[in-house]
């Protein structure tokens, strides 16, 4: 057997990269006769009783699960040699030297099998020598078992003629490393990488608002268009290139786009009435502006063009002039003309009525006309024929045949029926 000379535990796993841990705990060891595995005293006289004590070290292989353990064959999971810890009777457990760790430890960085086989074996080492020769094995202890990983404790005890072995042992998972066979890795991290905790199990646990399998995919805002919009951090929702709104569900009008819509970026679908490339021709002027007023009816007649067919009393390009329906003087008789907006009507004199006050009241046989005028029926009333010098419906109306200032140079003018006078001033005569 090929030993290795150190006073501290030499272990064969990199344990800077160990996934787990084996742990095993010595506790205390017996050797009451202060014999070797032959029988034979460890020193002093070699036959009983024994005068010198052994001294005692071990010698710990962890290797895979063999259903016949060999102890010659290398030490898969860890070897480790202690320094003398003491003579026939070890309590270890209270053992508190500098260059002896209790538990020894065996770190692992593969995934735990739940099995293994555990050699521990006592020598006699002759006042710490390193030959070959110096050193006596007092006793040899083999077990192989199923162990799940955990925190508990499991408790040996093993005997032979001469000695008694009582230990313990577990297997944990380091930190950051989860599961029956500490196979899963997870290191909490809130950075770039990703952010996340982790389970009981190892599973990652995304902090809230991040999504992903290493928690590196912000959750956008509630409702965010995910074709277009996306988020660099939780809660935000930054549109796409054509897409606007607080939800990115909004597609953004051709630039200049005035009276038009879109279903998709850069589209100007005009609204009805509305044309051109930036839906900026008015095709339905009479809808948009409704320009006829009054009541008048609107035609389009071409883009941005319209004619008003305006009701009865209104004009102009709008309907916009109230029509002075009594300006051409409809009434007759000397009936007064009232506009009434829609039309007018006519307030009549006396003896008279109608429409326009076309009609008399009167005959020929109530004598209506005056100062000698003659007088005719119709069909209206009658109709008076005026002697030279009067007028009117009824010749009741001197004719002023001085209103065309006949008289010259300064003359004065007498009227007279049917005709007049010229004083005329001094210097003149005619």
């Amino acid at each position: 057997m090929h030993w290795i000379s150190s006073l501290i535990i030499l272990a064969v796993f990199n344990q800077a990269r160990s996934s787990g841990v084996f742990e095993l705990r010595l506790k205390s060891f017996v050797n009451k006769f202060g014999k070797d595995s032959a029988g034979q005293c460890c020193s002093g006289e070699r036959t009983d009783p024994c005068t010198g004590p052994c001294r005692t070290r071990f010698r710990i292989c962890l290797k895979h699960y063999q259903v016949k353990i060999d102890t010659t064959s290398p030490c898969t999971f860890g070897d480790v040699i202690t320094p003398v810890l003491g003579d026939n009777t070890v309590q270890l457990s209270d053992s508190k030297r500098e260059e002896f760790k209790n538990p020894i430890r065996f770190n692992f960085d593969f995934t735990w099998p739940g099995t293994f086989s555990l050699i521990v074996e006592a020598w006699h080492d002759n006042a710490n020598t390193t030959g070959v020769g110096d050193k006596t094995l007092i006793t040899r202890l083999t077990t192989q078992q199923w162990l799940d990983v955990g925190m508990e404790w499991h408790e040996e005890e093993d005997k032979s003629s001469h000695s008694a072995l009582s230990y313990e042992y577990r297997v944990m998972c380091d930190e950051h490393y989860y599961g029956s066979g500490c196979a899963n890795l997870c290191r909490p991290r809130n950075d770039q990488f990703g952010h996340y905790t982790c389970s009981p199990q190892g599973d990652r646990v995304c902090a809230d608002g991040w999504q992903g399998d290493y928690c590196t995919k912000p959750r956008c805002a509630p409702g965010c268009d995910d074709l277009h919009g996306h988020c660099n951090k939780p809660n935000e929702c930054l549109c796409h290139n054509g897409w606007k709104g607080p939800l990115c569900d909004q597609c953004e009008r051709y630039p200049g786009c005035l009276h038009g819509t879109c279903q998709k970026p850069w589209d100007c679908l005009c609204n009805e009435g509305w044309g051109g490339l930036f839906c900026n021709q008015d095709l339905n002027y009479c809808t948009n502006h409704k320009p006829c007023r009054h009541g008048g009816t609107c035609f389009n007649t071409g883009q941005g063009s319209y004619t008003c067919n305006c009701p009865p009393g209104f004009t102009g390009t709008d309907c916009e002039k109230e029509i002075d329906d009594c300006a051409h003087q409809p009434c007759l008789n000397g009936g007064s003309c009232q506009d009434t907006g829609y039309g007018y009507t006519c307030e009549c004199p006396k003896n008279w009525h109608g429409t326009h006050c076309e009609t008399s009241t009167q005959t020929c046989d109530d004598q209506p006309c005056e100062n000698g005028g003659s007088c005719e029926d119709t069909p209206t009333g009658y109709r008076c024929h005026c002697v030279p010098g009067y007028t009117g419906i009824d010749c009741d109306h001197q004719i002023d045949d001085c209103a065309s200032n006949p008289c010259r140079n300064g003359a004065t003018c007498i009227d007279k029926v049917n005709g007049y006078e010229c004083t005329c001033p001094s210097g003149f005569t005619g």
